[in-house]
């Protein structure tokens, strides 16, 4: 009788270390499976990151050349050009040569 409780609790253990196993191994295959997931979008991310570092910067530079216009705008030689171009103003004593098209 002492041998067949013996076994049994052999049997049982046995079984449960297989459960256990068995547990275990699922659970790395789900770790593993979600860390490749994980790398995937740690890539797309680092990719997005990049992409908006680089509008960010073109961003910057256009404010940059907005506020150089901006300033250029401002000047005497802007209005005079302006002035001739668009208006057709000229300065008393020029004179002003077109070619026929």
């Amino acid at each position: 009788m002492a041998k067949k409780a013996a076994y049994r609790k052999k049997r049982q253990n046995r079984t449960g270390m297989i459960l256990v196993t068995i547990v275990v191994l699922m659970m790395l295959v789900v770790v593993t499976i979600k860390s490749v997931e994980l790398q995937d979008k740690k890539e797309v991310y680092a990719q997005r990151e990049a992409a908006l570092l680089e509008e960010i910067a073109a961003e910057e530079a256009r404010t940059e050349e907005i506020e150089e216009y901006g300033k250029y705008t401002q000047t005497k030689k802007y209005v005079e050009e302006v002035a001739k171009d668009k208006l057709g103003l000229v300065y008393e004593g020029e004179i002003i040569f077109k070619d026929e098209k």
